[in-house]
């Protein structure tokens, strides 16, 4: 692979970069030659990062010192920040009449309000060189939606609704602000999902919908329909490097076929195939 020069080599900031997709993207990035900070809560799980060649701060996307903190530090070291992945995020599973409203409150602060912040934090730089990326990972859950998981579906299609003005208010300053809709991807996103279902919905009215989908959620990692996050840190390089990125990523297992699906049907029939209810 050809590698950037030091001008061409891009300085990224990516969020949850402990694991799954934002690890496999750092990686990715530091691969291509570009300079990458990867930042999470669990910083031990990122020497992988460091020993690319890349550094490892700790932050927590909820505590706003945090965020100044890391957007400083790298503007002291480079002058700029060139690229900023929004990776970070929540998922809560449950009933929307049983979910605790504070638990839907902390997921729209990792998935919208943390991402809204860095990206007010980094604009300023952004306009001022008159360039920069911005990449806001969401999900095929950003166009979709399936039960016992209003909150994080709700977060991710607020996500891509901040996206779309984002990219209508920055595009004059050179800024590309680009969605990323990921599929079924092999991660530890949602190792909590089986236990969170039954224990806020497992004895309700809702019961059997919850302890149907836990079930699943256990089906062995080996047997399950999911790509490798690598996929999905290919599609950022991609939207990265490039010089007119496409505004949407759709990438991984069933994610397009999904999304077919649900154009194709009304949204009765939508309902009636995902819930199996005529």
């Amino acid at each position: 692979m050809t590698q950037p020069t030091d001008m061409a080599a891009k300085v990224c900031l990516v969020t949850g970069a402990s694991s799954g997709i934002g690890h496999a993207t750092a990686l990715e990035l530091l691969r291509a030659g570009h300079i990458v900070y990867g930042v999470a809560r669990r910083t031990h799980l990122m020497e992988a990062i460091r020993e690319a060649g890349g550094h490892a701060l700790p932050m927590d996307v909820t505590v706003e010192e945090d965020l100044q903190r890391v957007v400083r530090t790298i503007l002291e070291a480079h002058q700029r920040i060139d690229v900023l992945v929004n990776n970070a995020g929540a998922v809560v599973h449950g009933s929307v009449e049983e979910t605790p409203l504070r638990m839907a409150r902390d997921e729209f602060e990792v998935n919208l309000f943390a991402p809204a912040r860095l990206v007010q934090l980094v604009l300023p730089g952004m306009r001022e060189r008159r360039s920069g990326t911005i990449v806001n990972v969401s999900s095929i859950g950003g166009e979709l939606a399936f039960p016992l998981g209003a909150w994080y579906y709700a977060s991710k299609h607020a996500l891509e609704a901040f996206s779309d003005t984002l990219r209508m208010e920055t595009g004059q300053f050179g800024i590309d602000v680009v969605v990323i809709q990921p599929g079924i991807i092999k991660t530890d996103f949602e190792a909590g999902t089986a236990r969170q279902l039954r224990e806020i919905s497992g004895s309700g009215p809702y019961g059997k919908m919850a302890e149907a989908m836990a079930g699943a959620a256990e089906t062995p990692a080996d047997d399950s329909p999911a790509s490798d996050p690598g996929v999905v840190a290919t599609a950022i390089r991609q939207a990265v490097e490039s010089d007119r990125p496409q505004t949407r990523y759709v990438v991984g297992r069933q994610a397009e076929a999904l999304l077919r699906l649900n154009d194709s049907l009304t949204d009765r029939e939508w309902d009636a195939r995902i819930t199996g209810l005529a």
